[in-house]
């Protein structure tokens, strides 16, 4: 190229699904008829109200304008009692809570606010792979921390004996992806308290607390949170919302603000009517949640028969959208067994180890595949 790409992009690649996503197009367009069980985007629609309030509300003439950095009272007041109904948080909604295009968008925007090139960041292992692509695009170290295969919590002995002298800024995720194993108020306690001690800022990524889960927990409900920890949450996975492209940021002000000084050079503010859905989805009673979850239960137990054909392993208790398994001893890699069904059966199962080295010998399925396209899945294989 005549014009060089920045050198921040030599450390980072072409992502993982972006690039398999082209592969199974070419695959279809031969004419194969891929499954693929790979990416958590809902197939299912937020509900009715949601859709008709942004319909509603996109007719009015007054809505089009460029809106506010911080989003319209409404949603915050929305998160806020979300937070407060489900989490027993308490967040001021004019000082506590930044709503952002999707969660992932507030991991730049949290790297940016606070990470300088040569800083160091804790990044689980195994993890989403975000994380440490984000914090090498802002130049900042990453140091991975393991997570034992067990409750996928952190290896704490192996953490404290690390030099912590240079991290600044830890992320945990929990309910965690892509293991589907939940948090404790204990862990939560312990992460606060490691992050007072060694002066971390904690941030967890909790986008999955509504998937086949009814232990809702958040990191800012333990005491001293709001002193060293923020937390991300979306519509996507809860709401059925992954494209409309809504989430947030909750703590403590003054990070709040520092957030907000990266946003608002970034972006001119989300569209009214895409607010105003958002904090309507939010209002959601609990059967709303329930009858998302009995159709994620049913394809569970199809992608657990499919499992069970590659004789993995797995937890039946993991929450998320999303089933983690082991493969067997024999296998050489979850790649190539990956590759392998691919091939011979037409459906894509996404290999571990882009989520780390602990996760070479581990596959994972989405669970945004309607139930018949999942039976079909179990057919495919049970035949090769």
């Amino acid at each position: 190229m005549r014009i060089k790409p920045a050198e921040r992009l030599n450390f980072v690649s072409e992502y993982y699904f972006s690039q398999k996503l082209k592969e199974i197009d070419n695959m279809r367009a031969q004419g194969k008829d891929v499954i693929n069980l790979g990416i958590g985007s809902p197939d299912l629609p937020p509900s009715e109200e949601t859709i008709e309030t942004l319909v509603t509300e996109s007719r009015k003439s007054n809505n089009h304008a460029y809106q506010s950095y911080t989003g319209i009272p409404a949603l915050r007041e929305a998160f806020t009692n979300w937070y407060k109904k489900y989490f027993q948080v308490d967040l001021n909604p004019d000082k506590e809570i930044l709503p952002l295009m999707g969660s992932k968008e507030g991991i730049m925007h949290v790297s940016m606010a606070f990470l300088n090139p040569g800083d160091e960041v804790l990044v689980p292992n195994p993890g989403y792979p975000a994380y440490a692509a984000v914090a090498q695009l802002v130049q900042a170290n990453v140091k991975l921390y393991n997570l034992k295969e067990s409750d996928s919590q952190p290896d704490w002995d192996a953490l404290n004996s690390m030099d912590l002298g240079k991290v600044k800024l830890m992320w945990v995720n929990y309910p965690h992806m892509p293991t589907g194993k939940k948090a404790t108020k204990k862990l939560f306690e312990k992460l606060v308290d490691f992050g007072l001690k060694n002066n971390i800022l904690i941030v967890n990524d909790n986008p999955y607390s509504f998937i086949l889960n009814e232990e809702h927990l958040s990191l800012l409900s333990v005491s001293q949170a709001k002193e060293i920890a923020l937390e991300l949450n979306s519509l996507s996975k809860s709401h059925n919302m992954s494209g409309w492209r809504i989430g947030m940021l909750a703590g403590n002000e003054e990070y709040i603000q520092s957030v907000l000084r990266v946003k608002s050079n970034m972006d001119s503010g989300m569209f009214k009517p895409l607010q105003l859905a958002a904090a309507k989805a939010l209002s959601a009673d609990g059967k709303w949640y329930k009858e998302l979850n009995r159709v994620y239960t049913k394809r569970r137990e199809k992608v657990f028969q499919l499992f069970d054909l590659l004789s993995c392993s797995y937890d039946v208790n993991q929450t998320g959208m999303f089933v983690w398994a082991k493969i067997p001893e024999p296998a050489k890699s979850a790649k190539e067994v990956s590759d392998r069904v691919l091939k011979e059966a037409n459906v894509f199962i996404t290999p571990g180890f882009i989520f780390g080295s602990n996760g070479e010998r581990f596959l994972r399925i989405s669970l945004c595949t309607e139930e018949a396209r999942l039976e079909e899945a179990v057919n495919r294989i049970s035949k090769f």
